[in-house]
């Protein structure tokens, strides 16, 4: 009897309800037969080869999740090597920078060191040459006020008079003026 027929009869009032819900004796054997026959097969083939399968896999990813932390601590000590380094190149640029900063200033006072001098030097050509003039202009001028002095006393004495006692006369009295 199939399921259509027994629903049918069921449904005729021929049996019971709980013969709806239970099969037959011999197909309840047979199929309890089949099952354990299958389930037989899967348990010594199947399952053993679907266990390798699974462990494999994760096996794998297990390899996988333990190389992917290995490659995280070593790209975490990468960025802290590179982090390391950076610090460094920046202490060195910082080095490079005091450096130039220094010798900056120190080419910057030898500039000033050695202008200061070339005023110096300046200065002091500039006062020997104005006491080289000086000395010019006095020795002129005594030139000067000695024949000045010589003519005004020939005219005014009326006779020419000896001009080296009159020059060494006009010369101590230009010394004692020079020494007020």
């Amino acid at each position: 009897m199939d399921f259509s027929t027994q629903v049918l009869a069921a449904s005729e009032g021929e049996g019971s309800a709980a013969e709806l819900l239970l099969p037959a004796w011999p197909e309840l054997v047979a199929g309890i037969i089949a099952f354990s026959i299958v389930y037989f097969f899967v348990w010594r083939w199947v399952w053993p080869a679907m266990s390798k399968t699974i462990e494999a896999r994760q096996a794998a990813i297990t390899g996988q999740i333990d190389a992917a932390e290995k490659a995280k601590v070593e790209a975490e000590g990468l960025l802290a090597d590179y982090r390391g380094q950076l610090a460094e190149a920046k202490a060195e640029g910082n080095k490079v920078i005091e450096e130039a900063r220094s010798q900056a200033d120190q080419m910057r006072a030898d500039i000033l060191a050695k202008a200061e001098a070339d005023a110096d030097q300046i200065r002091a050509r500039a006062r020997e040459e104005a006491a080289g003039e000086k000395a010019r202009a006095l020795a002129d001028a005594r030139a000067q006020v000695g024949d000045i002095s010589v003519d005004l006393a020939a005219k005014i004495v009326g006779e020419a008079l000896d001009e080296s006692a009159h020059r060494a006369l006009i010369d101590n009295y230009l010394s004692d003026l020079e020494k007020l």
